[in-house]
């Protein structure tokens, strides 16, 4: 009689023990896989656009947990890429190309999954400066930057195609965190702000100041010699309107900021990443004006076909972009 008692109970455990790690399978294949995306120093504009770029994603595609956090900057995030510390990161142009051509390094095994934006460069100064033009800003101490900031790289073959050096020309101030460039233009301690891209946090914060900002970027004389010596870079334009005060277009060269890809991340979570980005670009683009160009038409055209990610490749493929 015990036996029998016995059996029906073993059987219910049994029954009770295959529904709970059913259950558990189900719920291990149903969790949202975490991203990381590196940014750069709180108060610069790729911590800004990261910030929003996570949250666009996040709520397009809820299989996905983008985690945007705090780096140095493009220099940084660079190695951590390929030391897979994070799974995306945001690189500056020029920093990219250094990287992904292996000039003055090996050349790194990192895909593109999107551009970022555009970044011509040019210097802010307040609104009642009496500087006009770069060489004016000669000797004179300027805010260039933090030190791992790809910003310095572009600012670097800018005045180099003019003959010019920051340290050598200019009274360099390096600064610890990108916040504090605009700080030191409004309370006078530099006389101007290097920076670039539309909708840059620093731009804007002196624009907005007590005296308003103007912008000084290379003549169109100089952005021939600079591109003579320069090829790589690109003619770029800021639009009227993108900063307080700002009447007319600013024409300046500088490189699209991308999003890269650690190796090994799968081409299915990268596909994921591409969609997600691409049905949330209205979304982004309300939120951030610089968002409005982080779109999967603009990285089909500026990015080679060789380096985007092939799980970027597969989903632009599918949406008709790419043949």
């Amino acid at each position: 009689m015990i036996r029998l008692c016995r059996q029906p109970i073993i059987l219910l455990c049994l029954l009770l023990l295959s529904h709970t790690l059913a259950s558990t399978v189900v719920l291990a294949e149903s969790a949202p896989t975490r991203i990381i995306l590196g940014t750069a120093t709180k108060g610069g504009g790729f911590q800004l656009f990261g910030k929003h770029l996570a949250e666009v994603i996040n709520s397009v595609d809820s299989s996905l947990v983008v985690e945007a956090i705090a780096t140095k900057g493009s220099k940084q995030n660079l190695p951590f890429l390929e030391q897979g510390k994070i799974d995306i990161g945001q690189v500056e142009g020029n920093a990219a190309r250094q990287a992904l051509d292996g000039i003055g390094r090996a050349k790194a095994n990192l895909k593109v999954v999107s551009v970022m934006y555009p970044n011509p460069g040019m210097f802010v100064v307040p609104g009642d400066s009496t500087h006009q033009s770069i060489e004016d800003l000669k000797g004179k101490p300027i805010a260039f930057g933090t030190r791992a900031s790809g910003l310095r790289i572009l600012v670097n073959d800018v005045l180099d195609g003019l003959d010019l050096n920051p340290e050598r020309d200019y009274d360099q101030v390096i600064l610890k965190k990108a916040a504090e460039g605009p700080r030191l233009v409004l309370d006078k301690k530099v006389e101007a702000l290097w920076g670039a891209g539309i909708g840059w946090p620093g731009f804007v914060k002196v624009s907005n100041g007590p005296v308003g900002g103007r912008f000084i970027a290379p003549t169109a004389t100089q952005i021939k010699k600079i591109l003579v010596k320069h090829p790589h870079l690109k003619r770029m334009s800021v639009p009227a309107g993108t900063y307080k005060g700002q009447e007319k277009q600013i024409d300046s060269i500088g490189l699209w900021s991308l999003i890269l890809v650690r190796p090994g991340l799968s081409d299915e979570i990268v596909y994921r990443l591409a969609r997600a980005i691409h049905r949330g670009e209205a979304s982004l683009a309300q939120r951030l004006k610089q968002g409005q160009y982080t779109r999967a038409k603009n990285t089909v055209v500026e990015v080679p076909a060789a380096r985007l990610h092939p799980g970027a490749a597969r989903y632009f493929r599918e949406v008709g972009l790419m043949h």
